[in-house]
């Protein structure tokens, strides 16, 4: 009986941590499976380092990035047209899977037969940390990121309003 009486103590303390009525649900946390992808990426999307032009098709892309990005990226400086997936982080043995990019790890871009994997997140104003996955890649933003021995940072990509 003192058992039942421990264990039944134990469970209502855990359930007051995990249940409380009069807390606001939080918003941070992963998608619902089976519920509608975000709108597609389009129009122009404008940073320091040059532009990203969507159709809405969800697939191409016209790039005009600065010679800085491109050393960055790889990816050729000037104007280009491309095509573009967001992609989940490295799923060993599968490698990268297309996903939506409210939840996505990196950006695929595509131009020709190359392929250009970036990062996408955020970087901490200090540089000491990033953000990464859920949430960072938005209808109006598209957060490029990047680390150097100095930390990380990124190069956010804004939708011109």
């Amino acid at each position: 009986m003192c058992l039942l009486a421990i264990v039944s103590g134990i469970f209502f303390y855990v359930n007051s941590l995990i249940v409380k009525e009069d807390e606001p649900e939080l918003d941070n946390y992963p998608y619902v499976p089976n519920t509608p992808a975000p709108p597609l990426h389009d129009g122009v999307y404008v940073s320091e380092h040059g532009t990203m032009t969507f159709n809405g098709d969800g697939r191409s892309v016209i790039l005009n990035i600065d010679e800085e990005l491109a050393e960055l990226t790889g990816l050729p400086s000037g104007e280009t047209e491309a095509t573009y997936v967001f992609l989940t982080g490295y799923l060993p043995p599968h490698g990268y899977i297309d996903t939506r990019y409210d939840v996505a790890h990196e950006l695929g871009i595509y131009i020709d037969d190359q392929e250009f994997i970036i990062d996408v997140g955020i970087a901490a104003a200090d540089g000491s940390t990033a953000g990464i996955g859920l949430d960072m890649v938005t209808p109006d933003r598209i957060p490029l990121l990047f680390s150097d021995e100095s930390g990380f940072y990124d190069i956010k990509f804004i939708r011109n309003q």
